[in-house]
C-alpha cells in the first residue's frame, strides 16, 4: 500500500474497515452518543491525521477518543487530552490557539503534523495487536511522505513502541538493546530524533503524572531538536 499524497492516505483511512470489532464499536458510540453531545452528529469513522504537510515535527498519539476524535472527526479534538495537547502546542508556537473543540474551530498548526498508532476509537482505549498491525501501514506512509519531519514526539508507551516499528519498516536501524519508553527520553535513530512523553490522558493529567510544565518542556525540547537538525 503506497500513496502519493497525504490526502490519499487520509481518504483511505476514513474508508478503512479492516477491524470488525472497531467498526462495530465506533458506530455504536456514534449512535448512542454521550448525553452532553446528544444533539451533535458524531463522525463515527476512522480519524485521519492532520496538520502542516511541511511539518518538521510529527506527533504520534494512541487512538481517537470515543467522544473526542470519534465525535469531531479530528484527532485530539473535543476532549481533555486535546485541551492539554493544543495548549502546549500553542505555547511552543506550533498552533494559533490553545484549544480545539471542533474540526471547524479555526485551529491551524504550523510545522507540526499529528497522527496516531490506531485510527478508530477502541473499547476501553485498548486496540489489539492485530488492530495496531492493520493501522501501521498508514503511519508508515505518513512518515514516508512527511519528508521534512525529523523530530517525532510519541505520546505514551504504545505510541512509542509502534512508532519504532513504523520507522524500522522504512529502513531505520533500531539499536540493541531496543529503546525503552520513559517520559522525556530521547533517542536519535536516523533520520529521526524520537522524544517520548506520557500521554496527556485525563488519568495522567488529573493524577499529576503529567503536568503542564512537564508537557510544555517536551515541545520546547522538540523546538531545540528541530533547530539542531537544521
Amino acid at each position: 500500500m503506497t500513496f502519493e499524497t497525504l490526502e490519499q492516505i487520509n481518504a483511505a483511512i476514513i474508508a478503512c474497515e479492516k477491524c470488525p470489532r472497531l467498526v462495530v464499536y465506533r458506530a455504536r458510540i456514534a449512535r448512542e452518543k454521550r448525553r452532553a453531545f446528544r444533539e451533535q452528529e458524531y463522525w463515527g469513522r476512522p480519524v485521519p491525521g492532520w496538520g502542516d504537510p511541511r511539518a518538521r515535527l510529527l506527533i504520534v498519539g494512541l487512538a481517537p477518543a470515543a467522544h473526542g476524535g470519534n465525535r469531531t472527526g479530528r484527532v485530539f479534538t473535543g476532549d481533555r487530552s486535546g485541551d492539554f495537547l493544543y495548549s502546549a502546542l500553542y505555547h511552543a508556537g506550533f498552533a494559533n490557539q490553545p484549544t480545539s473543540v471542533a474540526s471547524d474551530d479555526g485551529l491551524a498548526l504550523s510545522g507540526v503534523y499529528i497522527a496516531a498508532a490506531a485510527r478508530c476509537a477502541p473499547p476501553d482505549n485498548k486496540p489489539t495487536p492485530v488492530e495496531f498491525d492493520n493501522c501501521r501501514p498508514y503511519l508508515i506512509e505518513e512518515l514516508r511522505l512527511l519528508v521534512h519531519a525529523r523530530v517525532i514526539v510519541t505520546l505514551g508507551k504504545l505510541a512509542f513502541d509502534h512508532t519504532l516499528r513504523a520507522i524500522e519498516a522504512l529502513g531505520s536501524v533500531i539499536p540493541a538493546p531496543r529503546p525503552s519508553f520513559a517520559h522525556d527520553a530521547v533517542y536519535r535513530i536516523k533520520p529521526y530524533t524520537i522524544l517520548a512523553s506520557y500521554h496527556p490522558s485525563q488519568r495522567n493529567t488529573s493524577t499529576g503524572l503529567l503536568t503542564r510544565p512537564m508537557f510544555e518542556r517536551i515541545f520546547k525540547r522538540a523546538q531545540r531538536e528541530i533547530s539542531r537538525a537544521g
